[in-house]
């Protein structure tokens, strides 16, 4: 699968208005889906219990007035005209803002950071000096550097946004598509209808999560149009009922009947704002998605189409729930209420499709983000399927989608209306904009220079409004906020427990890293046999050498001709070019053919398949000895600190660099290079040879190194990985001992182990164990 290509030159970034308008019709299907679908369940949560509709209309007023200054100052203001601006090199999201951070001032979470990485294309793409920096933003650089305290705080903080996303990632879908199918109740008795509603919720969420292994590229040329007609539908109904019902609603878009409506209903009216909230839900999409689509594709989608069609939607409700005033009970109060009678059933139908694709959003943005999550280290491990070769981000992880389906039946089963539904969607929703409004705060006095003036206006201005809308929902948490508490818990400790054992397990490495000197001592055959072949040896180090190869050396009687220490890492940024993509170094002098290939992957990167990683690590060894200069051969001098590394790309992004040819004939083919094929006439078997350009001219020495590498790629490649046992070390605090013993050690045999490593045949694979006391 060659994704990087596609990535590499992708289109989404021209500035065309052609480009632009393709990609803001896209974006309505993924990034707004689930925005669209707020108006079936806003006023329905906002009248649940806390207030009561009464013929002055104060009520209904003052819920139009707020719904049309929150829609107009959070998605509208803070997040489509200034929270977009903060793209981590074209990515969105809280671990984007995240990473931005951590490229500003060194506070990464990454164990094994090099000054290399500093040096990446995307990485110091707008990075300021810091002679150019103001004078606050020196100070408070400096001090995130200087504390780790703060460093974990800055961590913590992201790691909430993250989990409440995931836990709207649970609560969303159940709420879309129960609001969706309560229009079942207009056509039935009270008592019959939550006989139908919760099935055929069920019934929708199973299906809806049953189909993401075939990939959102199979069913998404619908999903605009969906929406679309939505918008339409929602947007000619609001007018129609603003005509026939009430022409002066609009009335109350005025700030003053927010005032009156607080007067008149008081504690009532702060706590019906946790409902009023959910106007809002979907939000975050929008800078999470940027990354798939542009700044100004999603500016024009939201301003144009998506803002004016919830705002008619919305005053079309309140229009006509303003003339009717006697209603059989106050779950009635919704949307389907609104709709002409005529109309409802096919209404009903469009209404339980935008809800499939809003859901639909929501589950491929969280299985987005836990792959980021994964990747910088923050949680296990898992199973990530590429479902479109051609689009980038479109993956399937199997364990979070049946846990995501699973947890969404119980909420759905277990609250059965909107109310609590509504409740704890809310608290999820709001808590992600506070962690967006804390990190973009950081984000405009670091990464963009800005006066602290202008970050303190920010975060006191958008962060007052959230922090109302964030009281009113906490209230509610005997009433269904306490799940999206108690889901992001158990998915914050599940990552803090697993990058506190990761970082353990790196820092134990290095601690124990086997001294150079010690290799010398064994000569070039190491003291043992060397037999043909590749010895591909995993580690999470990015110098030295580990103390796992002592053990081999130590006890088997033989080894690889040639071996290379692995590192698979992940840097914060979101892509790494692919002719960036190696850094090939050596360890210890020439004859020992000891290599070390540092494989450095960004946070939203795919990772190739076995085949083709292996054949990209082999030609980017070539490539370093075919490229490397006589002089640089060190012989025995103290590399431990001096290992010169040098940026190889991938085969596709170097086109006039070493290629590997691996044919299954034995007949003989002419190479252009001083490198010739060595021939086996026993039997037929898969031979290799490189291609090396004409120019410039190689020495003696690296083609006699080139032919053992290409000697020991016939023989085969061995992947030899460290099976480490982790535990806490002897008056280790209890927290300690349950933290490494039982959580990280649970985590660890539950996952899955490094990517490259999963279409490996198990002949080709060796395991050694080892005990790691941390």
């Amino acid at each position: 699968m060659d994704l990087e290509g596609v990535i590499s030159d992708s289109p989404l970034k021209r500035n065309s208005w052609k480009t632009v308008l393709t990609l803001a019709y896209q974006s309505l299907g993924v990034v707004y889906g689930d925005l669209s679908t707020s108006p079936l369940y806003v006023y329905k949560s906002a009248f649940a219990e806390d207030i009561q509709h009464s013929e002055t209309n104060e009520e209904i007023y003052g819920v139009l007035s707020f719904v049309f200054w929150t829609l107009t100052l959070i998605p509208l203001v803070k997040y489509v005209f200034i929270v977009l601006r903060a793209d981590d090199n074209g990515e969105g999201g809280t671990f984007a803002l995240y990473s931005l951070l951590c490229r500003h001032a060194r506070v990464s979470s990454l164990p094994n950071c090099q000054l290399a990485d500093e040096e990446l294309s995307d990485y110091n793409k707008d990075v300021i000096s810091s002679n150019d920096r103001n004078v606050f933003g020196s100070s408070l650089k400096s001090t995130l550097e200087k504390y780790r305290v703060l460093q974990k705080v800055l961590l913590l903080l992201s790691l909430i946004g993250t989990c409440m996303v995931i836990g709207d990632g649970v609560l969303t879908p159940a709420l879309s598509v129960f609001s969706a199918v309560s229009g079942l109740e207009l056509s039935m008795s009270k008592e019959q209808h939550h006989y139908v509603e919760v099935p055929a919720a069920c019934a929708i969420l199973i299906f809806l999560f049953a189909l993401q292994h075939y990939g959102t590229h199979r069913v998404g040329f619908l999903f605009a149009p969906i929406v679309i007609t939505w918008l339409l539908c929602i947007s000619a109904i609001g007018v129609y009922n603003i005509i026939h019902w009430n022409p002066h609603v609009y009335q109350a878009l005025s700030p003053y009947y927010m005032y009156k409506f607080l007067k008149k209903t008081q504690k009532g009216g702060w706590m019906s704002l946790g409902g009023i909230l959910l106007c809002i839900t979907g939000s975050e999409a929008m800078f999470a998605d940027l990354g798939h689509f542009s700044q100004l594709s999603i500016q024009i989608a939201f301003t144009f189409v998506v803002y004016p069609s919830l705002i008619l939607a919305y005053m079309g409700q309140a229009a006509y729930l303003s003339k009717h005033h006697t209603l059989e009970s106050d779950y009635r109060i919704g949307f389907y209420v609104s709709v002409p009678e005529k109309i409802r059933w096919p209404v009903l139908g469009i209404a339980i499709l935008a809800a499939v694709v809003g859901s639909q959003a929501i589950i491929t943005g969280t299985f987005s983000i836990i792959k980021q999550c994964s990747a910088l280290g923050c949680f296990p491990r898992v199973k990530i399927i590429h479902t479109s070769s051609k689009v980038h981000g479109q993956i399937y992880i199997p364990e979070i989608n049946w846990t995501l389906m699973l947890l969404c039946l119980a909420v759905t089963v277990g609250f059965r209306d909107t109310k609590h539904l509504g409740n704890a969607s809310g608290l999820a929703v709001i808590t992600v904009m506070v962690v967006t409004t804390c990190l973009m705060s950081l984000v405009i006095v670091l990464c963009w220079n800005k006066s602290v003036f202008l970050a303190i206006c920010f975060i006191f201005f958008f962060g007052s409004i959230e922090a109302l809308y964030f009281s009113a929902s906490l209230i509610k948490f005997r009433e269904g906020a306490w799940v999206p508490i108690a889901l992001s818990l158990i998915f914050l400790i599940v990552m803090y427990v697993w990058h506190y054992g990761t970082v353990k397990k790196y820092e134990f490495d290095v601690q124990n890293k086997v001294s150079i000197n010690w290799l010398l001592s064994l000569g070039p055959n190491l003291g043992i046999v060397r037999v043909r072949g590749i010895g591909l040896i995993h580690t999470e180090l990015v110098s030295g050498i580990p103390a796992i190869f002592s053990h081999f050396v130590t006890n088997l009687p033989a080894f690889h001709q040639v071996v290379v220490f692995l590192c698979i890492k992940s840097v914060p940024v979101p892509h790494v070019r692919p002719e960036e993509r190696f850094l090939v170094g050596r360890v210890g002098p020439k004859e020992y053919r000891l290599y070390r290939c540092i494989a450095r992957y960004g946070y939203r990167d795919v990772h190739r398949d076995g085949l083709e990683f292996e054949q990209d690590l082999v030609c980017s060894i070539a490539e370093f000895i075919r490229s490397e200069k006589p002089e640089c051969n060190v012989g025995t001098v103290d590399m431990e600190h001096d290992e010169k590394m040098t940026v190889v790309g991938t085969t596709s992004s170097n086109l006039d660099g070493i290629r590997l040819c691996e044919d299954e004939e034995l007949s003989e083919m002419i190479d252009s290079s001083e490198v010739k094929e060595v021939k086996y006439l026993e039997k037929v078997k898969k031979r290799v040879r490189f291609v090396v350009p004409e120019s410039p001219r190689i020495d003696l020495n690296a083609q006699e190194e080139l032919q053992e590498l290409m000697d020991a790629r016939e023989a085969g490649m061995s992947f030899i990985l460290g099976h480490c046992y982790v535990k806490a070390k002897r008056g280790s605090s209890l927290m300690k001992r349950l933290v490494i013993n039982l959580g990280y050690d649970f985590l660890r045999r539950n996952s899955r182990g490094p990517s490259y490593a999963m279409s490996i045949p198990h002949a080709s694979t060796l395991e050694v164990g080892m005990i790691y006391l941390v």
